[in-house]
């Protein structure tokens, strides 16, 4: 049961890093339209500056929830590496449950009020031809912060499958070794 929950977790994490990186395609592409327009034709967009913004802001916070499931995040090494799979798992679960998941609901919780008031004052950029709505990259900010979340808890099933011996994190190296 828990395999199955860990590789829907999987999948549900892989999916929202290949939408990362679509939209990191997308921003490379305005960056390079705006480059372009800018130095040889002296001319620019400021919707169009401010997209490469807003792009980055969603890639960057898509991207939290894509690396915690790849076990890309940032820790302290030094300790961590030496020790084993089962203590390495029980610091993943405590790490997540003590650290992560309320850091994550709190700066959730604590954005809505700032969405929510983008919304209601429609908000709009405040250099003449700025992009307009600019609640929806700011309702990136909670919305981000549930899917890391919702992706932590895969983690930490993850993790539990690790510490019941079920198979490693190092599955994905195992599938590489076979």
């Amino acid at each position: 049961m828990l395999i199955k929950l860990e590789k829907f977790f999987d999948k549900f994490a892989a999916f929202i890093g290949n939408i990362t990186g679509i939209l990191m395609i997308l921003m490379m592409i305005n960056v390079f339209y705006d480059v372009i327009m800018r130095y040889f034709f002296n001319t620019g967009s400021i919707g169009m500056q401010e997209m490469e913004w807003h792009l980055f802001s969603v890639v960057f916070l898509l991207g939290i929830a894509y690396s915690l499931n790849e076990d890309g995040h940032v820790r302290v090494d030094v300790i961590y590496d030496g020790l084993s799979h089962k203590k390495k798992a029980v610091i993943n679960i405590a790490g997540t449950f003590l650290f992560l998941i309320p850091f994550a609901a709190l700066i959730g919780f604590g954005s809505l009020d700032f969405v929510y008031e983008a919304f209601k004052t429609a908000e709009i950029s405040g250099d003449p031809g700025g992009l307009t709505h600019r609640w929806i990259i700011k309702a990136f900010v909670p919305g981000s912060m549930a899917l890391l979340n919702f992706v932590a808890v895969g983690f930490i099933i993850k993790n539990i499958n690790v510490y019941r011996g079920i198979h490693g994190q190092d599955h994905k190296h195992q599938e590489l070794s076979v």
